[in-house]
């Protein structure tokens, strides 16, 4: 639990108070968080906000699909990439590559889908393989093969 306080916050206590003025507010700023004590925090946000923030995601993830269909748009993004994401660096090239391709996807789906947690699930997993290969220990550990039974895989839908 959290219990950072924020200039555009209002508790949850404030917004079932006084409603009005919680939107006022949120209009006036663009978004207000409102903190719950036995809850995680959410924004309450103007739904004209929103639209255009979905529609900016949209014509980013479309820009981005349209430059990985052209070799030099694509080869630029994969050159940028170490700018977004300074710990690629400790993957091939073709291991970046891949990255790029899923990541674009994910944002794809996100604009196109409003499936917003698979661009965090390619970015941690592809951070999670960076920071194994930067370790060499850990890396090494990481490519002998397994053998054994290592349990019941879970399955979330």
């Amino acid at each position: 639990m959290s219990t950072t306080i924020h200039p555009d916050s209002v508790t949850f206590s404030d917004l079932s108070r006084n409603p009005r003025a919680v939107a006022e507010r949120a209009s006036k700023l663009g978004r207000v968080r409102v903190t719950h004590r036995d809850a995680p925090d959410f924004f309450l946000t103007a739904a004209d906000r929103e639209e255009r923030r979905d529609e900016t995601l949209a014509t980013a993830s479309r820009i981005f699909i349209a430059l990985m269909k052209h070799d030099p748009g694509a080869r630029e993004l994969l050159l940028a990439m170490p700018d977004v994401f300074p710990w690629v660096r400790h993957l091939s090239t073709d291991e970046v590559r891949a990255f790029t391709v899923e990541l674009v996807d994910a944002l794809s789906d996100a604009a196109e889908l409003d499936l917003d947690a698979s661009i965090n699930e390619v970015i941690t997993g592809w951070r999670a393989t960076a920071r194994i290969k930067a370790d060499p220990e850990q890396h090494a550990d990481a490519v002998l093969p397994a053998s054994g039974d290592f349990g019941q895989v879970e399955v979330h839908p």
